[in-house]
């Protein structure tokens, strides 16, 4: 269930992660973690204060900053950019260097954040548990999650299904994803993040009940075509996931003929519990 790419929650902060499955370690973003022990208010302030640090500790010698590496993570525009970043024993030499009150609790969450990756590798039921906790935390409705969970396995479904194809994960992926988006719900992802007012937010996390039940619909379809036609070029794959998304395109437009009500608004998951709430009352 866990991306490689993915947002893990120290006190509602976030972090963002990076797991490597051939050396089985997670890889944290330094800003985040710096971000987190010395509570800055922005990502800008967590950035000046690392980069202060970074030279203080390169000047030192220190061999935790000369080993880093950098990765490719989700940025605050949305794009992904290079960023530092460190596994957890690089971290617990660096969190050393940055007096916290927050230091020892970090500690356990991070040796419990790797210990919880290598149980979910021998039980793969332990990561839905998990995401199921952490959506709950977040707010989310017990409906939503389950509508959210069974999201992200039809979406593994069809990633596997354009693996066995042959398509590259990363720009592929993401050209196919869009023209799925575009042939449901008549948005590009971007204007589709624009229109609910997201930057680095996961757009399926801000989807209502009936967006994503739409976009399940689009992606299982277009893995189903896909199985039947084999597609063996991209091209092939971009046409079927048009046909794919216009089958729940059309479901769109038909219950929005029904009901009068558009499906694709600006309204995130979370403000359509509050407004279901308020109508209860």
């Amino acid at each position: 269930m866990k991306e490689k790419n993915s947002i893990q929650l120290f006190e509602r902060r976030q972090v963002r992660t990076h797991w490597d499955e051939e050396q089985e370690k997670w890889y944290f973003s330094i800003v985040d973690v710096v971000g987190v022990l010395t509570e800055q208010a922005t990502h800008q302030g967590a950035r000046n204060y690392w980069k202060v640090l970074k030279n203080r500790l390169v000047k030192e010698g220190n061999e935790t900053v000369t080993n880093c590496n950098r990765l490719k993570l989700r940025a605050e525009d949305g794009k992904m950019r290079f960023t530092d970043v460190a596994d957890v024993e690089q971290l617990f030499r660096l969190i050393q260097s940055i007096p916290s009150p927050k230091a020892e609790p970090f500690k356990l969450w991070l040796s419990q954040v790797a210990s919880e990756r290598l149980d979910e590798m021998q039980d793969p039921e332990l990561s839905i548990d998990r995401a199921l906790e952490q959506y709950l935390k977040l707010g989310y409705s017990e409906n939503w999650i389950n509508q959210r969970l069974k999201s992200i396995e039809i979406r593994k479904e069809l990633t596997d299904e354009w693996k066995k194809r042959g398509l590259k994960e990363g720009k592929q992926f993401a050209i196919l994803t869009d023209i799925i988006t575009k042939a449901w719900s008549g948005k590009t992802t971007k204007d589709y993040k624009i229109l609910k007012g997201l930057k680095k937010e996961s757009l399926r996390d801000n989807m209502t009940n009936t967006e994503l039940i739409l976009n399940m619909l689009a992606e299982a379809s277009t893995k189903d075509i896909s199985q039947v036609e084999n597609p063996e070029t991209f091209e092939e794959s971009a046409n079927i996931a048009e046909q794919g998304g216009k089958i729940a395109g059309d479901a769109r437009k038909a219950l929005e003929e029904k009901t009068g009500k558009k499906v694709v608004t600006s309204l995130t998951a979370k403000k359509a519990l509050k407004v279901k709430k308020l109508e209860s009352k």
